[in-house]
Parts: C-alpha cells; sequence; structure tokens
C-alpha cells in the first residue's frame, strides 16, 4: 500500500541520458561506476543507488533518466558525472519485493492510487511528455549480494506537488 512521507533534500552525483525503453543499461549500468568513483574519493554511499525519471514520452520511446547515488555531503562532478540534490518534499512511496519487470505494474498500481486520493504529482506535460520535478527507483539490493532479480527490494518515490 503506498504512503505519503515527507522526505529531506539529498544530495548525490548522478549522470543523465536520454534513452529509449531498450537502451536503459545506457544509463542504468553506471550505478556501479559512480560507486566506484565515490570509492576512489573516500566517499561512500549514503543510501539507495536510483534511477531518477525526468522526462517520459512513452508514444515516441523517448525518456531521458538519471543513474545517481546519494551522499552524506555534497561533492563536485567529474566529466559527465554531475552533483545535484533530490528536492525536499511530500512523496509517495511504495516498496516492492521481485523483479524490476514488475514494476511497470507497480507504478500503474500507485499512479491508480493516487487518482483515487486526489494527489497531485510535480509533473508537468508538454508535447507529449511527461516532466517530473522528482520521480524515484530506488534499489535497495546489491545485485553483487544478490544475484537473483527475483529477490531484489525495489521503493518507488514520487513527489507531489
Amino acid at each position: 500500500m503506498p504512503q505519503i512521507i515527507e522526505f529531506p533534500e539529498t544530495p548525490y552525483i548522478g549522470v543523465r541520458r536520454a534513452i529509449t525503453m531498450t537502451t536503459f543499461g545506457l544509463v542504468a549500468d553506471r550505478i556501479g561506476e559512480i560507486v566506484g568513483w565515490l570509492a576512489a574519493r573516500g566517499a561512500a554511499p549514503a543510501g539507495a543507488p536510483f534511477l531518477r525519471y525526468d522526462s517520459i514520452d512513452m508514444a515516441g520511446d523517448r525518456l531521458v533518466v538519471q543513474a545517481g547515488v546519494p551522499v552524506a555531503t555534497a561533492l563536485e562532478g567529474e566529466g559527465d558525472l554531475f552533483a545535484d540534490v533530490l528536492p525536499a518534499g511530500r512523496y509517495v512511496t511504495v516498496s516492492h519485493h521481485g523483479h524490476p519487470d514488475q514494476l511497470m505494474d507497480v507504478t500503474e498500481s500507485m499512479l491508480e492510487w493516487a487518482r483515487e486520493q486526489g494527489l497531485e504529482w510535480d509533473m508537468t506535460e508538454k508535447d507529449g511528455a511527461e516532466h517530473w520535478g522528482c520521480r524515484l527507483e530506488l534499489y535497495n539490493t546489491n545485485p553483487m549480494e544478490e544475484p537473483d532479480p527475483a529477490n531484489w527490494d525495489t521503493d518507488l518515490r514520487f513527489r507531489l506537488a
């Protein structure tokens, strides 16, 4: 069951790519690189790595997505890695245990729940695309420790208007 929770501003290091539904690896596979980049600088992740959806145009199969890793204190980026913050605010969140392929159904259920509650997202629509203030998938399971995606834990966290 989704919940509404207040989250604080959170600094992170990320990378952004324009992708399609079949090229998610171009951004998602960078998470390990970001974790290694942090380790080389003596910084540890301060939470679960995530994908942040900036814009979604399903009809045109175009998405702008970030891969990010939270940090305890702000750092400076390097190359195509940048520093940013996840905005503070009220978020709808739901947890999922299972394969990431099931996240589209979990997302749809959460969006439907929010419609039924009369909630409004931090999102605008323009030119057929949704532009999100902060829409996250947080990956709580380390695939090196649990290689079976059917046993992974993922949180969805979407910011409210």
